[in-house]
């Protein structure tokens, strides 16, 4: 297995009654609170490089098994919709008390992340987003009109999986093979040995339905929040933001990322990481903790 030595992470529960999340924590839990998202097919443990760079710089890293991955709970009512994951993240925050938090967020995390970045009283004081932009702020402009276009179309290419999950039952009974293939085309020459490893404890058969609801909830929404929560998915955001994407990302083309930073509020910026693809964090964790680290330092 590819493995590298972390501190083995500590363990804990959060109950938001609807669902229940299980986090592994590393540092003092008194500390300030960051809050780690993961997305799709990926796990908690995907932070086991940057949990514990932030609780040595003295942050309280938690990172939650999202709603319907093992050990946390698939959610009563069903609801995995975008302003679920949020109330999920506001949920914690409020549980810790947490002031001056901050939170990080890969995939569907960074949809989650940059949904709080969009909302006017959020008790997060900064935000990261890793792999995903802001949709708001994915701008057309006229002068690179054919470029969008282009790169719109070569996404299409990419995206068949949202198509494939959209279908009954298939996506639940070849759940395996299918996110060791998107491993592999999203992040080139990466070996995943370990995390599709925590991603099968994760994603038993009875949890699947609930793992890929994300993606039909997308088309079917049944959110049982209030809907300025879900509204926040196409906001733009109106705090600063750090986001960050791998210059050979299989999964959302780089060029989205083009110009991004003309849009975004004051004091937020867009890093490229060269020679990483979606799983950037993972496969450049030195620069990557390096980057969040020095931006979170800025008005702590």
């Amino acid at each position: 297995m590819a493995s590298t030595f972390t501190p083995a992470p500590d363990r804990t529960e959060f109950d938001l009654g609807q669902v229940t999340l299980h986090a592994l924590t590393w540092g003092d839990p008194a500390a300030t609170l960051a809050l780690c998202l993961h997305g799709y097919p990926d796990t908690a443990w995907t932070w086991r490089r940057l949990g514990p760079a932030l609780a040595d710089h003295g942050y309280y890293a938690v990172a939650p098994f999202s709603r319907g991955y093992a050990p946390s709970t698939v959610p009563a009512d069903g609801d995995v919709s975008t302003g679920s994951r949020v109330a999920d993240a506001l949920g914690i925050a409020e549980h810790l008390g947490a002031e001056r938090a901050v939170v990080i967020g890969h995939d569907w995390g960074a949809f989650t992340a940059n949904a709080l970045a969009a909302l006017p009283e959020s008790p997060f004081r900064a935000f990261v987003a890793a792999a995903v932009p802001p949709l708001a702020s994915v701008r057309i402009t006229r002068d690179d009109l054919a470029g969008h276009v282009a790169r719109t179309l070569a996404q299409s290419v990419n995206s068949w999986y949202i198509l494939a999950n959209q279908l009954p039952a298939l996506p639940e009974r070849f759940f395996t093979p299918m996110t060791a293939l998107l491993w592999r085309r999203w992040s080139p020459g990466y070996d995943a040995t370990d995390d599709l490893a925590h991603l099968a404890a994760a994603a038993p058969a009875q949890h699947r339905s609930a793992i890929i609801g994300y993606y039909r909830q997308l088309v079917r929404p049944r959110s049982t929040r209030p809907r300025d929560l879900d509204r926040l998915l196409m906001s733009p955001p109106i705090h600063p933001t750090l986001q960050l994407y791998g210059a050979t990302d299989g999964c959302l083309r780089p060029g989205f990322f083009q110009d991004l930073d003309r849009h975004l509020p004051a004091g937020s910026r867009v890093v490229r990481i060269d020679d990483a693809g979606h799983f950037l964090h993972l496969e450049k964790p030195e620069a990557v903790n390096a980057i969040i680290l020095d931006y979170l330092a800025v008005g702590r």
